[in-house]
């Protein structure tokens, strides 16, 4: 998929019709992470990336510049699909591999660094949290029920929440969320929530997720849309989000954090001339 959809973003670039809409660039991505996958921030300031399959085992440091100001080599983790990458009160980082996107993987994981800001030499332990999801019976099951792919993730109370890529043909606009524990481990997901983005599979599939500093906001991304779900701290997922924002955008969205409780940075992949910035956009 992530093929087809960057030859489709070819054909959109050279004939020169590529939206940024709503977002202005803040800043050029270094050409090295031209396939940023995930982003969070510890504290406002330095933005912590990782890139997805097929790139080096490495979890990256950059201003809001752009500019890389610390690399790790991320050791005892390899970057089978590194789809997502989230972080606790405690310091804690948590890179999602579980980028799935024919549903046959039975080796999903979620691998949890120290924090990298008190981290000194060149490498960055992780220890696993190991997953399957309870309601899949087949690998890869038929085409109506790939849904066991991911891109997103997020940490609340000591459980990590994953949101569901979905991939199934017929495409029905559906996200499903489970959770973990947080701990190293080999789990069995719980199935918590499943809600409807809308029906546009290029447009409404989640690529990652973002839960305020205060935990009173959770933002889910897609390829130019953002859900909101407002009041996360007091009714959860509640009956679904209670806001979509049109980014107007027409770029490979695959990462979001707040920095403020007030204001997100988005990232996307570069694809020939389009992509490969960061924008600063700050959450009506």
């Amino acid at each position: 998929m992530r093929i087809l959809w960057g030859l489709m973003l070819l054909v959109i670039t050279l004939s020169g019709c590529v939206r940024y809409g709503r977002l202005k660039a803040s800043a050029a991505l270094p050409k090295k992470l031209n396939e940023c996958s995930g982003m969070t921030t510890l504290d406002g300031k330095t933005l912590w990336v990782i890139e997805d399959g097929g790139n080096a085992d490495n979890l990256y440091g950059i201003n809001t510049k752009g500019e890389i100001v610390a690399t790790f080599e991320v050791s005892n983790a390899k970057n089978k699909d590194w789809e997502a990458l989230c972080s606790d009160s405690l310091g804690n980082l948590y890179i999602g591999d579980f980028g799935n996107n024919k549903s046959e993987r039975k080796n999903l994981a979620i691998h949890k660094l120290p924090n990298p800001h008190v981290e000194k030499g060149e490498k960055i332990p992780a220890t696993q949290i190991r997953f399957r999801y309870p309601d899949q019976k087949s690998f890869p099951p038929p085409f109506a029920e790939r849904r066991f792919d991911a891109e997103a993730f997020f940490h609340y109370k000591d459980r990590l929440y994953i949101i569901t890529k979905n991939q199934a043909d017929p495409f029905n606009g559906k996200a499903y969320v489970y959770s973990i524990p947080d701990k190293p481990g080999e789990y069995v997901a719980k199935a918590e929530f499943q809600f409807s983005t809308c029906e546009d599979r290029s447009s409404c599939r989640v690529t990652d997720a973002a839960l305020s500093p205060d935990g009173k906001r959770l933002v889910l991304l897609g390829y130019g849309t953002l859900w909101i779900f407002d009041d996360f701290d007091k009714k959860q997922f509640g009956s679904g989000p209670d806001r979509t924002i049109d980014l107007g955008a027409s770029t490979q969205l695959e990462a979001i954090c707040f920095v403020r409780n007030d204001l997100l940075y988005l990232a996307d992949e570069r694809v020939m001339r389009a992509g490969g910035n960061l924008y600063a956009f700050p959450l009506p």
